[in-house]
């Protein structure tokens, strides 16, 4: 991998943490098993980070573009 293409990935990556401050998914538990009777339980689990991340990344980005075309 080149360093326009790290610089470009690292910006992208950087705008949609930016956006998109985190996301949520969900387990299914099963809580009791008796025989035919089943219940399960949903859980969700949060997934998040820092837009200051996401800004740190799109710098990093445009720092790693600028010095490839200085070479």
């Amino acid at each position: 991998m080149n360093t326009k293409t790290l610089g470009i990935l690292l910006v992208v990556i950087g705008l949609i943490m930016i956006m998109y401050t985190g996301f949520n998914y969900v387990t299914t538990e099963k809580v009791v098993d008796l025989g035919p009777i089943q219940l399960n339980a949903k859980k969700n689990h949060p997934v998040q980070w820092s837009p200051i991340l996401g800004a740190i990344l799109l710098v990093g980005g445009v720092l790693v573009m600028i010095s490839n075309k200085k070479k």
